[in-house]
């Protein structure tokens, strides 16, 4: 029981570390009043009607840039195009895009943003997924830091709304695993493309650097932008960055727990979900977040030495403290800190069950539209 104790701190104190370093040095930027920059948001849009109205309001309140903002109807059956242009009707900065009917060999969303990116005029292309809400300064800030620190591409993860318990069972793992889990500092420091890293719902790209490494072209059959696409443009020697995000936009990425199991699973294979990366991540994760509350279970029941339950009980503050820094800086519910332990086994049930179907067996669907497991 110590041995375990031992190794349930020290698992814990890693994300604690990484996450401590990690938040002293992520920050919102702030747009440069002196330069501006001439931006394109583009918006990829599958039967968006719910929402794309509020999504193109909020592109359109973009201040401190010269502005465009494109929506691709992706074959939407819904009244996404309808709405799209009457708003179009009203400002000659909004453009519908009609996409093409898509290629073998293309995802939807790589082959939308694609399209739109050829459309576009701007200097900076601000990549938008149809749920995201930008803040005014978003774009302005967004196109700043890329010019300050001399990024080709500029992500963040935007504030994430979350309305069902399924939700807040999945959803608050992104920003755990980013910023308890990635060296930020390292990752500015170096330019391995294996510490790229972004969010997919949020992404600035220059548009020259997004030409020389192909763009979305390059990484047409990927379901998971948010990892290939940092590592494509840092393999062409570009500086990839990540900012604070929970300022500059707001995201519901998913309805329920359904929707959340099967949005995670689609690119688990193009993230932990390989058989040399998941069983390490399996230990630092449960060993971390889950085994401390099972010794402290163990000691209750009278098993186990007094040294192992006060590590035990070490372990939980740690991962719990963590966690909760993590939520608070990045403004996401309190009340799925204590729903840490369960959060972390929902994640490696989800990552376990991709890992174990055979690549390419299954077609889940997304956005009406049926892809292979793991990936085309």
């Amino acid at each position: 029981m110590l041995g375990l104790a031992i190794l349930a701190l020290a698992c814990a104190l890693l994300p604690a570390l990484v996450a401590w370093v990690n938040l002293s040095i992520l920050r919102t930027p702030e747009p440069d009043l002196d330069v501006r920059a001439r931006v394109s948001v583009l918006i990829p849009a599958r039967n968006e009607a719910a929402v794309i109205a509020t999504t193109v309001r909020a592109a359109l309140s973009s201040a401190g840039v010269a502005l465009e903002v494109l929506v691709g109807d992706d074959h939407s059956t819904d009244d996404t195009a309808a709405i799209v242009a009457a708003i179009a009707a009203e400002d000659p900065r909004l453009r519908l895009v009609p996409i093409p009917p898509l290629p073998e060999g293309w995802t939807g969303k790589n082959h939308a943003c694609a399209r739109l990116a050829e459309a576009a005029a701007g200097t900076h292309l601000l990549f938008v997924d149809a749920d995201v809400s930008l803040a005014p300064a978003a774009a302005a800030a967004l196109a700043a830091h890329a010019r300050r620190t001399g990024s080709a591409l500029v992500s963040g993860v935007p504030r994430q709304r979350m309305g069902s318990l399924g939700e807040r069972l999945t959803v608050p793992m992104i920003n755990f695993l980013l910023l308890g889990y990635l060296p930020m500092a390292m990752m500015r420091a170096s330019p391995r493309p294996s510490l790229g890293a972004a969010c997919g719902q949020l992404v600035l790209v220059g548009r020259e650097a997004y030409a020389a490494t192909g763009g979305h072209g390059a990484v047409r059959t990927s379901l998971h932008d948010g990892v290939v696409l940092p590592r494509r443009f840092r393999q062409g020697g570009y500086r990839t960055d990540l900012v604070a995000g929970h300022a500059l936009a707001t995201c519901r990425m998913y309805r329920g727990f359904a929707q959340s199991w099967a949005g995670f699973s689609k690119n688990a294979h193009e993230g932990m979900a390989t058989p040399r990366a998941l069983p390490v991540w399996t230990l630092l994760l449960v060993g971390g977040h889950v085994l401390p509350w099972l010794l402290l279970l163990a000691a209750l029941v009278g098993l186990g030495s007094g040294h192992a339950a006060f590590l035990a009980f070490a372990a939980v503050l740690v991962s719990l403290a963590t966690r909760a820094a993590i939520t608070l800086i990045t403004r996401e519910p309190l009340g799925t800190v204590l729903l840490h332990p369960a959060t972390v086994l929902v994640a490696l049930a989800i990552q376990w069950t991709a890992l174990l179907r055979r690549k390419g067996s299954g077609t889940p669907l997304w956005k009406g539209r049926s892809y292979p497991i793991g990936g085309p």
